[in-house]
């Protein structure tokens, strides 16, 4: 029903206000009663065969939802009905903000792909704890942290320490997002010696707690094995709890997009069938050469069971899914589960 009568009415109109318009139809629909147990009923597949224990964490089955959908944890128990395992939040920032101005959000349906540049719009850490607070348990919950754009290069671990300290108590693992294209000053948070810096003092708030989180890393997809190597000594040295593979990408080899709509377009991070195949390479080179030193979550351009299955098989222990979400609807999620079951 999805693909055949929605996706055709939501994609006639402008993708960040149908974003927001879905969000309130499913709200909205979750309230009438019976509803949320109808959608349990089609999309959730509920066997010990799908769980998975990853970095001290039972996931319910492997297919989680990326963060940049449900930014500030608005709908997180609305979305669990359609069967996913986890589902991270953000990109949360310290102070909301507004992001890049818009228009910021790009289909390219030839390629079943996304263009975004939002630049980590979201209303602050604290209005999505008051969110959290709503938790009902369904499923974990990843928090994904960022930096507010007008932060100084000097604060920058200033403002991934106050999300984190802040989110401890809410969220079940964290994500450091160092990799998104659309935010100012990228380049030193990909570098190695910050990025030690970065890590080791979340790591020592983490030890301020009695229950510490996992702590994980999102990379780019266009970082070729040079850089990869890095990533993983880096990983093994600081003792990271694992890997998610991989961001939006800048790359635009390939598309079938015309070079005038890209143009017109500008810059942006890529998603969706275009970095499937990156992606996968991306893990089963970091499975590969660490021997899996560290557990990996893959995304990037899952859009049907065989895509999740070739991340798993190229060393994804986790999967995430955002812009298949958004082309194939909540089934997808069944799909993939059911593909697992049979495995």
């Amino acid at each position: 029903m999805y693909k055949l009568l929605l996706r055709p009415i939501f994609f006639l109109f402008d993708p960040e206000k149908i974003h927001y318009f879905t969000f309130s139809l499913i709200r909205i629909t979750s309230k009438i009663p019976g509803v949320s147990a109808i959608f349990r009923s089609f999309y959730q597949i509920e066997d010990k065969k799908l769980e998975r224990k990853i970095f001290g964490l039972t996931f319910k089955n492997p297919v989680g939802l990326a963060a940049g959908f449900d930014k500030n944890a608005v709908l997180f128990n609305e979305l669990a009905n359609f069967g996913f395992g986890f589902i991270e939040i953000g990109t949360l920032t310290p102070k909301g903000q507004t992001g890049n101005p818009k228009k910021r959000l790009f289909r390219l349906k030839d390629n079943q792909g996304i263009i975004n540049r939002m630049g980590f719009n979201n209303e602050g850490v604290q209005v999505a704890i008051e969110q959290l607070k709503k938790n009902k348990g369904k499923l974990i919950i990843g928090g994904n942290i960022g930096k507010n754009t007008d932060t100084k290069p000097e604060d920058y671990t200033t403002d991934y320490l106050e999300c984190f300290n802040a989110l401890h108590e809410y969220v079940d693992y964290f994500v450091l997002n160092v990799s998104c294209p659309n935010v100012g000053s990228h380049a030193k948070l990909n570098d190695k010696d910050y990025l030690e810096e970065l890590i080791g003092a979340v790591q020592k708030a983490n030890k301020t707690f009695d229950k510490q989180k996992p702590i994980l890393l999102k990379i780019a997809p266009d970082l070729n094995e040079a850089q990869l190597d890095e990533i993983i000594e880096l990983v093994i040295d600081t003792k990271l709890d694992g890997v998610i593979a991989s961001n939006t990408s800048t790359d635009r080899t390939g598309l079938k997009a015309s070079e005038t709509l890209l143009k017109s377009i500008g810059n942006g991070g890529l998603s969706g069938q275009p970095v499937r195949k990156k992606s996968t390479q991306v893990i089963k080179y970091l499975s590969n050469k660490s021997n899996k030193a560290f557990p990996i979550i893959g995304v990037g351009g899952i859009h049907s069971a065989q895509d999740a299955l070739d991340k798993i098989e190229a060393g994804a222990d986790l999967v995430q899914v955002y812009t298949g979400f958004i082309y194939e609807g909540p089934k997808l999620i069944k799909s993939i589960n059911k593909v697992l079951l049979k495995k």
